[in-house]
């Protein structure tokens, strides 16, 4: 019984071996996978069966670059995960179970505990003492919920291009009916946008998801467009700051564009280049203060074109800074 149970033994480690290969993302020749095991090709074909029965979809082709590899199933089976990735999931779990996405902490909760009951001690130290030990800076405002539905559809919708009816609530909660061509979901923070082409007005849209509700299926599909700027990122988070800029500036700036660029966020402005050796920068703030600290941070010369707040400002600032320096 004793060397029954220890070639049971033997050949259950070997199968797990044998998953862990399998789940990185390449095809596996049926020889390497018996160099890599120590075993013949033929235990090697006799594990993949077992490995099938357990319900996980390896995939084989024939001929000489032919091979195995884990495909994807009707169900999900067990994955086997390394210290790496089995801390890096928990700690995801972890970020979006405290509300990093509104609307799945409930299960992100659940899938948090069955991995925690399964972790070595030695990784669970681990995860517990970051999350110990990690203070989130608590908001003033409540952060939207956004449906994990809504997301997945508006994703799919983006990959297959297929238009799409909503109704849009605004900021000031009246609402409007949208016929638009979504191009890319953009994560800022804890918030979601959706970038899109507005085919009633002739223009690209940034919408806050958590104000979006499809009506009806897909419509048609259409030919993606080139999208604004080269950069759905970029151009969604010059617009959500634009719009809640209470200040805007008019600012030229004595350096070239590329390193006036660098030094800035561009959530912080847009950068007009003018020649080599000069642009404008347009960019804003909640206030003058805030303006004046991204403007210093520039470490260049530079000239307010308009906002005189901003210019009486600065002569304050200038008068005090030559005050504290005697």
């Amino acid at each position: 019984m004793d060397g029954q149970a220890g070639k049971m033994s033997e050949t259950s480690a070997r199968l797990l071996r044998l998953l862990a290969l399998l789940q990185t993302p390449r095809e596996w020749p049926g020889s390497e996978l018996a160099e890599r095991l120590g075993v013949s090709g033929r235990t090697v074909r006799k594990d993949v069966e077992r490995l099938r029965e357990l319900g996980y979809p390896v995939d084989a082709t024939r001929g000489s670059s032919g091979g195995y590899r884990l495909g994807s199933g009707a169900a999900m089976p067990p994955l086997l995960l390394d210290d790496e990735e089995a801390v890096a999931v928990a700690v995801a779990l972890r970020t979006v179970a405290q509300g990093a996405l509104a609307g799945v902490e409930e299960t992100a909760l659940r899938a948090l505990a069955k991995l925690e009951q399964v972790l070595p001690s030695r990784l669970r130290r681990r995860v517990g003492a970051l999350h110990a030990y990690t203070v989130p800076v608590p908001s003033d405002r409540p952060m939207p919920s956004v449906d994990p539905e809504l997301l997945t559809a508006l994703a799919s919708a983006c990959r297959d291009s297929e238009r799409l009816r909503l109704d849009y609530r605004r900021h000031d909660g009246s609402a409007t009916r949208r016929e638009v061509e979504p191009h890319r979901l953009v994560n800022w923070g804890r918030r979601w946008y959706l970038l899109a082409y507005d085919t009633a007005r002739s223009d690209w849209r940034t919408f806050r998801v958590d104000r979006v509700e499809l009506r009806g299926p897909a419509g048609p599909r259409f030919t993606p467009r080139e999208p604004p700027e080269g950069d759905a990122a970029a151009f969604v988070s010059r617009g959500v700051s634009a719009a809640a800029w209470r200040h805007r500036a008019r600012v030229v700036v004595h350096a070239p564009a590329e390193a006036v660029a660098e030094r800035i966020s561009p959530a912080v402005g847009v950068v007009e280049p003018v020649d080599s050796a000069g642009c404008v920068l347009h960019t804003g703030a909640d206030s003058v203060e805030t303006l004046a600290v991204h403007l210093g941070l520039l470490g260049v010369d530079f000239e307010v074109a308009d906002l005189p707040e901003l210019v009486a400002h600065l002569r304050e600032l200038a008068a005090r800074y030559g005050r504290a320096t005697g």
